[in-house]
């Protein structure tokens, strides 16, 4: 984004991400003028800063893809213990409690 975004490139740990991130800087305005641009972006991999009177107070960040993540089932066996009484009808006073 050229028209008053400001990027800057920096360097990141090149033994670990083989890669540059660029952070692009925009006014409230812009960001809100061109947020479908922005999320383009942002899902390409860059962060986006957005500052008020040139002051930064927010970052659009890719987010990590969550659908590549296994969840493992039974991984917290052992970690808590359901009570034998947990379907059990709670007690009358606290059931009140929903009705009020």
């Amino acid at each position: 984004m050229s028209a008053g975004g400001r990027c800057k490139v920096l360097p990141v740990d090149l033994a670990k991400d083989l890669v540059y991130v660029i952070k692009m800087e925009v006014n409230v305005h812009k960001a809100k003028t061109h947020l479908s641009k922005l999320l383009e972006r942002v899902a390409l991999g860059e962060e986006v800063i957005i500052a008020k009177a040139g002051k930064p107070v927010a970052k659009l960040v890719p987010l990590d893809d969550q659908s590549k993540r296994r969840r493992v089932l039974g991984s917290a066996k052992g970690e808590f213990t359901v009570p034998d009484d947990f379907n059990d009808p709670l007690p009358k006073e606290i059931e009140d409690l929903f009705w009020e």
